[in-house]
């Protein structure tokens, strides 16, 4: 299906409507009905309060796991006039079609010293918290060191509590579980929102629906690109390497960095930039039942992981700039790809 604008991102609201929302570059949540087609009436439209362009706009969206009952969904885009992150909540109507900008309220805000490398997405976690991608402030080669300062939000996976009382000088709560806060494994290390760090720019990142393992596609430099995977039941705190590596390469400086190794990994002759994916836990697809989909949105190029993790395989060359995979409320995956505005749904001999 055509007919978008600059789409970035696909997901469900967990309703049982069966619904997908897609949230464009410029500033919509557009809603595709059940039956595929695109509903005329946007479902948001944020456009007046950020910038977008290259890699601002409006970078992610995720639905609360209580949406049925409480309307409540989260953004994070660029903020008009100076492109600072803003992460926020809004409300839906009663009859959950439509959600107004006036609802808005600002969980927190981010400086950014460069307009690349934002990060961008939101989602759930199955224990109920929220996860936040931020990429390492831009530039190139993360002049700032960014990723391995853990004083600093920019280059981390955080995770934050939105149903609790806030903490205090916050709109949401610390999950007592995050490694640098209290009962975590290396409290006061770091600031308390970070779950992860070592990161260049997770732009899409996943959690499996059945085992929760974490999947995280982060963006790489000069010559690789990587898949990252956190199982289930960490305590967090892992450090996935950059800038000391940019997937299992020293880049700079890594002598005596500890770090995770990813878990897929190729070469910019493959493509440039990585759109991390879903695992497949639909029902129409068996032959990926359990495999990880992701993509190159350079080349276009899908790739699959299996469950094994030893290596990844080609699924499809496309000619698309796959911006982002989504997941159904059935487990069914889809991709959004930027420039023609379409939406696909990825099957195991390709695309429909």
């Amino acid at each position: 299906m055509l007919g978008l604008s600059y789409p970035v991102g696909i997901t469900n609201s967990g309703d049982g409507s069966g619904r997908l929302f897609v949230n464009e570059l410029t500033g919509k949540i557009r809603v595709i009905n059940p039956d595929g087609t695109l509903r005329a009436t946007d479902f948001v439209d944020l456009s007046d309060r950020l910038v977008a362009g290259g890699e601002q706009g409006f970078l992610g969206v995720a639905f609360h796991p209580d949406f049925a009952s409480n309307g409540r969904l989260f953004v994070h885009y660029s903020r008009a006039g100076d492109g600072a992150t803003v992460i926020s909540e809004l409300t839906a109507a009663p009859d959950h079609a439509t959600a107004s900008a006036a609802s808005e309220r600002i969980l927190f805000t981010h400086d950014q010293p460069f307009v690349n490398h934002n990060g961008g997405q939101l989602a759930f976690g199955p224990d109920g918290y929220l996860y936040i991608g931020l990429g390492d402030g831009g530039s190139g080669g993360d002049p700032f060191g960014n990723g391995q300062n853990l004083q600093v939000l920019l280059g981390k996976i955080l995770r934050i509590d939105v149903d609790s009382a806030p903490a205090a000088g916050k709109e949401y709560a610390i999950p007592e579980g995050n490694p640098y806060a209290a009962g975590g494994v290396a409290p006061g290390a770091g600031l308390p929102e970070i779950w992860a760090f070592g990161l260049r720019n997770p732009w899409r990142f996943s959690f499996d629906r059945t085992t929760h393992d974490l999947y995280i596609g982060d963006v790489g430099q000069n010559a690789w690109e990587e898949v990252d995977r956190q199982p289930a039941g960490s305590a967090g705190g892992e450090n996935y390497g950059w800038n000391a590596y940019e997937a299992s390469h020293c880049f700079s400086s890594c002598e005596g960095v500890s770090a995770v190794g990813p878990i897929a990994e190729y070469g910019h002759d493959q493509g440039c930039s990585v759109t991390g994916g879903y695992v497949y836990r639909g029902t129409r697809q068996p032959a990926m039942l359990g495999t990880y989909l992701f993509g190159d949105y350079c080349s276009g190029t899908i790739f699959t992981l299996p469950a094994d993790g030893i290596s990844a395989r080609r699924l499809a060359d496309t000619e698309l700039q796959i911006s982002s995979f989504g997941e159904g409320e059935d487990g069914e995956i889809y991709l959004v790809e930027l420039s023609a505005g379409g939406v696909y749904r990825v099957l195991a001999g390709g695309l429909s």
